[in-house]
């Protein structure tokens, strides 16, 4: 069984916009971390991209932050709601790729990460958040996504990988 890692929605009209270059250089530091040592592991790394409502919008807007380590063999999933999962084949390419443990990170907390958790338990896989790779505007947010879902860190990744 394969791990892997889904970020969500860290792109620049998103985040850059909403969090301070603190917040978002720290849990960038978190979702590397773990992406490479997935991605040096042969496990699968995603990005989850909102297009909802970014028609004739600049391309640099809806893309990932440069803070984000993006590999070429990544997998780019676009959405146009706040699962993930919803009206997008990323269900069935994890399934392709032997994928059971969902590592959940990226922006909001308390919408498309938490949406995307949500999804990916109705759909059989076995989602943790990642400790520190959360963001949201609202920090009880964050700490009760902690509190309320399964969370992993980063330590843990690479014991369980490595």
């Amino acid at each position: 069984m394969k791990t892997g890692l889904i970020i969500v929605d860290m792109q620049e009209s998103i985040v850059r916009q909403k969090m301070d270059q603190k917040a978002i250089d720290h849990a960038c530091e978190y979702i590397n971390h773990v992406a490479n040592v997935l991605r040096s592991n042969d496990h699968v790394v995603v990005h989850v991209q909102d297009v909802e409502g970014m028609e004739g919008a600049e391309p640099e807007q809806y893309q990932v932050i440069p803070e984000i380590d993006v590999d070429g063999e990544d997998i780019i999933v676009t959405k146009e709601s706040s699962n993930a999962f919803w009206q997008t084949n990323l269900e069935q390419t994890l399934k392709d790729l032997g994928v059971g443990l969902l590592i959940v990170s990226g922006f909001a907390a308390e919408e498309c990460v938490l949406f995307t958790y949500n999804g990916a338990m109705e759909r059989g896989f076995r989602p943790v958040l990642l400790q520190n790779g959360i963001l949201s505007t609202f920090p009880d947010a964050v700490t009760s996504a902690y509190r309320d879902r399964n969370v992993i860190s980063y330590p843990v990744v690479d014991y369980l990988i490595r």
